[in-house]
């Protein structure tokens, strides 16, 4: 029978091709120097070919030693979630799952849920990371994350991706703008007005200028933010509008301020959907998670 790598020689491997150092590697994979250095030398000897150059620093990892790192990530990620599901078919929703969420849901939905998933799977430990929309989704396939929390229209490729909720968005000014107190704003009135967004990287600005029917190479904010709730500032300081979804303003992101808000007569939302990779395992954990927090976020 023909040699294969080891698990923990891809392990190794893996480690070594994102530190592009020896001793930050083996401390990730929590063994010695030597330990590691001779373990990727026991992989180059069943591999027959040479992954990492040892002479330079940071340490060069060859194009066919990527190659195989790459293939290394997919295959201790499958490893992984082989055991989860082990441990899932004794009992589901159980063990660790790694959540991704996006900062214009995180602080808003997440207070309200997470008691309540504790509450029913007790087993079930979440570790969470906030992080925008492309990053969240590249460690996703990455393998880093096993789900993510996302705004949709979002492209979302290979992924499964079970909606949870709409999320209605409403126009925000201050109390003395011309359009504070309107039952509902068109599109015509948005024209003109002084639009406030978040910064590039954030789905909801998409999302704002999809509304606004501008694209983002033609929108030229006043102010941009880095996140919703300096956004809130500024519109209550009255430097201009912008648009809130309606999981912020439920969660009292203007209260005690002197915003206005009003719907929009034209259709104006985006969806909350639940996002992990089509090939995971776990797919019946994720729905279970995703039919749980679709409940949860229709109670009023």
């Amino acid at each position: 029978m023909k040699r294969v790598p080891t698990m923990k020689q891809l392990q190794y491997l893996v480690s070594l091709a994102d530190t592009r150092h020896f001793g930050r590697a083996a401390e990730r994979c929590h063994i010695t120097q030597s330990t590691l250095s001779a373990g990727v030398r026991d992989l180059e000897s069943v591999l027959g070919t040479v992954v990492a150059e040892r002479s330079s620093r940071p340490v060069v990892i060859t194009r066919v030693g990527l190659q195989i790192a790459a293939r290394a990530k997919a295959v201790l990620r499958e490893a992984e979630e082989i055991m989860e599901v082990a441990r899932a078919a004794h009992s589901p929703m159980t063990g660790e799952m790694r959540l991704g969420v996006i900062p214009t849901i995180s602080p808003f939905l997440l207070p309200r849920v997470l008691p309540v998933l504790r509450e029913r799977f007790p087993e079930l430990t979440i570790y969470l990371r906030e992080e925008q929309t492309a990053p969240l989704l590249a460690r996703l396939e990455d393998g880093e994350l096993d789900a993510a929390l996302i705004a949709l229209p979002y492209e979302t490729e290979d992924l499964s991706v079970d909606v949870i909720s709409e999320d209605e968005f409403l126009f925000a000014c201050h109390r003395s703008h011309p359009l504070a107190g309107t039952d509902e704003i068109s599109r015509d009135a948005l024209k003109g007005a002084e639009l406030l967004l978040l910064e590039e990287g954030h789905c909801l600005r998409g999302h704002t200028l999809d509304v606004y029917r501008i694209g983002d190479e033609r929108a030229r904010a006043q102010f941009e933010a880095s996140s919703l709730h300096t956004l809130v500032q500024m519109v209550a300081a009255g430097i201009g509008v912008t648009l809130i979804p309606r999981i912020a303003v439920d969660a009292q992101i203007t209260q005690g301020t002197d915003i206005s808000l009003s719907r929009l007569g034209m259709p104006a939302s985006r969806q909350i959907g639940l996002a992990w990779r089509q090939t995971s395992l776990r797919t019946d954990d994720y729905r279970s998670l995703a039919n749980t927090l679709r409940e949860l976020t229709h109670m009023t």
